[in-house]
């Protein structure tokens, strides 16, 4: 999810590891290990000179189970012996630091794969992604009551009974809705299923998501042996199914066998995609996951890649948002939210 949630969650687990050892400081520490995972943006960028591999390095090996238990025991040693002095000498131990590395850094990436975006876990051992498509990137309603309940926290003593029932309010009340999200896309799926028959749309595979900041619009697509269609739902719709599907061709402007790096594009979108050729050496590649904003363009997907031929491979250009009125387009998003 988005990296200020992560810093919330991360805090959390500080404070409940720490918190009645060091107070606030915990929270500080828990926040520090929950944003480590989304580093590897960074360092992808650092160990990779191709935009494509360093944007596949983003939710990797930094994102998986092995590095949440060997970061755990390198921060834990790391921060101990700076922390372990003067003062503070014997108020800690090694293991406490250890516990809540651990737990910040592995809460991150579990988080991670309720998403739409995808997790690789098992990184080296396997690159399955893990993504359980029940609640976007970014969730306010997930998010701003668990950093109230910490910023409230904050203000009583470290030993304090109150602070402790401040961090259950804030796990329980995110815990629920996770939940609540969960259920949601269970019947989500269900309707879909429903909606393709009732359209008699031939399934071979299909994907449902909540669209950007909430949880009431949802957005699916499925795939035919020829093409793709694409619909969307909200929950406050006054009929119960997805309307007004769309076919989207299957464009392969670039192919896996021409382009090793197209390949490993379509396995990050969970082979939910098209290519099309723009001009001379230049392609744009769409994540077909996530939603097209206009429903008469087929190559207008909100997450799009342009590509260019760089020396033997492919590379991509910066990012430019689809949309110029950031205003407008989430004015269109909540008109949408609040149904037909």
């Amino acid at each position: 999810m988005d990296s200020l949630t992560q810093i919330v969650l991360g805090a959390a687990c500080g404070e409940a590891v720490l918190g009645k050892k060091i107070g606030n400081k915990a929270l500080l520490f828990g926040a520090i290990g929950g944003t480590i995972p989304d580093l590897d943006v960074y360092v992808g960028s650092l160990l990779h000179h191709n935009e494509i591999d360093a944007m596949l390095f983003h939710r990797g090996f930094m994102h998986s189970i092995l590095f949440s238990v060997l970061a755990a025991f390198l921060l834990g040693w790391f921060t101990y012996k700076l922390y372990n002095s003067g003062i503070r000498l014997h108020s800690t131990t090694i293991n406490d630091w250890i516990k809540l590395f651990f737990w910040s850094l592995f809460t991150h990436p579990i988080l991670d794969c309720f998403t739409p975006y995808g997790t690789q876990l098992f990184t080296p051992f396997n690159n399955h992604r893990v993504a359980f498509n029940n609640i976007a990137v970014v969730d306010p309603i997930y998010t701003l009551p668990f950093l109230v309940c910490m910023i409230v926290l904050m203000f009583f003593n470290r030993k304090s009974n109150r602070r402790m029932l401040w961090l259950k309010l804030g796990i329980g009340i995110s815990s629920v809705y996770m939940l609540l999200t969960i259920g949601n896309k269970f019947y989500i799926d269900a309707l879909f299923r429903k909606s393709m028959k009732e359209n008699k749309i031939n399934i071979e595979r299909y994907s449902t998501q909540p669209a950007i900041f909430n949880n009431v619009l949802w957005y699916g697509i499925v795939e035919t042996d020829s093409s793709y269609f694409v619909a969307n739902y909200s929950l406050l719709d006054s009929e119960n199914r997805f309307l007004n599907f769309k076919e989207l061709p299957k464009q392969r402007d670039l192919k896996p066998t021409d382009f090793y790096d197209i390949k490993n594009l379509s396995w990050f979108s969970n082979y939910y995609y098209s290519v099309y050729k723009i001009k001379d050496n230049e392609y744009q590649y769409n994540d077909l996951r996530y939603p097209i904003l206009d429903e008469n363009d087929p190559n207008s997907s909100v997450f799009s890649l342009t590509l260019y031929k760089d020396n033997n491979r492919l590379n991509i250009k910066p990012f430019e948002p689809k949309f110029d009125d950031f205003e407008t387009a989430m004015s269109n998003l909540w008109e949408r939210i609040k149904g037909i």
